[in-house]
């Protein structure tokens, strides 16, 4: 099992997704001898999980049911122990198109956190590229550097522990893109410029608030980036409806339809309150010519 490469068989060790239902999911750490208690009742890892096929009907102590899945990015931000606050898949496919990113590339990352958006970019850059990614505080460092390892993704991704607006990245003309998750993405400007390969390279700034946006931008001016571009990624849900709109009625001189009435129509309205949204996202490239 690795998040970057799928197999068939559970496996003991292995991190599988325990799906009871669209809004009941669970990772388990299979292991040898172990149990896993769900709302069905329990799941014997030896006996129903260990050889069995990812994707497997797993019938469970109670006499319920449940599907065991393999790990993919999507499934693990819907199901990770949040240390922070986390990115969600929408906020993840916009950074992952914005940035160009693909296999082979170098990636900058700072904070890592709970390591949502960190899988994304590892599964998408794999099986050659790298990300380099910053943690400020101590012990979400050293659980994501032990996630990575868990999840078999350590080859491709190095953890360090350091504040990215004093000390960078550790890395210097390299990356293909950077992004920053940060309280003050601005101060992280001139780092992210000199983790950038010499030749273009794109960065990504999220923040929850205008004013961040703002200074940031003004770095990222200050210090010659172009094609400045902030976005706000918000779903909106829609609910389909049948309704009856009365046919019109253009005057006695009009010629009547054989049967006036009513016509049936389908559409759809938007709720009446919205979610707020988790951020924007801010994205900008290095100039391609090298003295800037």
């Amino acid at each position: 099992m690795s998040f970057v490469e799928y197999s068939e068989e559970i496996r003991d060790g292995d991190m599988a997704i325990v799906y009871q239902g669209h809004e009941s999911m669970m990772p388990v750490k299979v292991r040898h001898g172990a149990q896993t208690q769900t709302r069905y009742g329990a799941i014997r890892h030896s006996a129903d999980l260990i050889g069995k096929r990812y994707g497997a009907k797993v019938t469970c102590s109670k006499g319920g049911w449940v599907y065991v899945l393999h790990p993919t990015p999507e499934l693990w931000t819907v199901t990770l122990p949040h240390r922070t606050q986390i990115l969600y898949t929408t906020d993840i496919a916009t950074i992952t198109l914005m940035l160009e990113l693909k296999p082979g590339s170098v990636v900058c990352e700072s904070g890592t956190g709970s390591g949502s958006l960190s899988h994304a970019i590892l599964r998408t850059i794999a099986p050659t590229g790298h990300l380099h990614t910053v943690e400020f505080h101590q012990q979400r460092a050293q659980k994501a550097e032990e996630e990575f390892a868990e999840h078999r993704v350590d080859h491709l991704v190095t953890v360090t522990n350091a504040d990215v607006c004093e000390d960078g990245f550790g890395v210097t003309g390299v990356a293909d893109a950077v992004f920053l998750d940060i309280p003050a993405p601005w101060e992280a400007v001139r780092h992210a410029k000199a983790a950038l390969k010499a030749h273009g390279g794109r960065m990504c700034s999220f923040s929850p608030c205008m004013e961040q946006v703002q200074r940031t931008r003004q770095a990222l001016l200050a210090a010659n980036f172009e094609e400045l571009s902030t976005l706000e990624v918000v779903l909106r849900v829609h609910e389909v409806r049948s309704v009856s709109m009365p046919l019109p009625d253009f005057g006695p001189d009009a010629e009547a339809p054989p049967d006036r009435g009513a016509a049936p129509l389908r559409t759809t309205t938007p709720p009446r309150e919205m979610p707020a949204h988790t951020g924007y996202l801010t994205f900008a490239a290095k100039p391609r010519d090298r003295r800037l």
